[in-house]
């Protein structure tokens, strides 16, 4: 099995490896989607869970570990890791259930005799609720990216390298 090297050569000598789909515009630009998708959701987790500390019960550690998750997910789909987009597609469907749910109760919160937030609860209401659109594109463009071909390699005979060893051998 060979290993490629971040310059995109492998063990064999003269030989080149290429990632033709990586190329490609439309590619690039489902990259820097979803990489702005787990961004953006990490932001708005981040807002609710911040602004709703101390009303929030048991959900502070899944929420702060979500957090750091798509942020490494965002990392590993800069570095061109085309197997976190079905993980960032699963999580992103089950946080968009989680916001559809919990979105409702931070308005029936907005009433007098309940606990305040940092944030007013009606706000944090709106923002977990626009989670799930960001959440709807997040899983439309990791699988999008998913079935583009992050991965494929192509192995080319080095040109330089034919030129260096036919002067070497003559």
């Amino acid at each position: 099995m060979e290993m490629s090297t971040p310059a995109g050569r492998t063990d064999k000598p003269g030989v080149l490896v290429t990632h033709p789909n990586r190329d490609k515009v439309v590619v690039q630009a489902t990259r820097a989607t979803v990489i702005l998708l787990l961004l953006a959701s990490t932001g708005l987790i981040l807002i609710v869970t911040l602004g709703g500390w101390s009303t929030l019960e048991g959900l502070k550690p899944v929420l702060i570990g979500w957090v750091l998750v798509y942020l490494l997910m965002a990392y590993l789909a800069w570095q061109w890791r085309r197997g976190v987009l079905p993980i960032a597609a699963a999580l992103g469907l089950l946080m968009l259930v989680f916001a559809l749910v919990s979105g409702p109760a931070w308005f029936t919160r907005d009433k007098p005799g309940y606990a305040e937030p940092a944030l007013p609860a009606g706000l944090l209401g709106v923002i977990t609720l626009v989670i799930v659109p960001v959440q709807l594109l997040l899983i439309a463009f990791a699988m999008r990216g998913f079935a583009q071909g992050w991965n494929v390699e192509l192995e080319q005979l080095d040109p330089g390298y034919e030129r260096d060893a036919l002067a070497h051998s003559g």
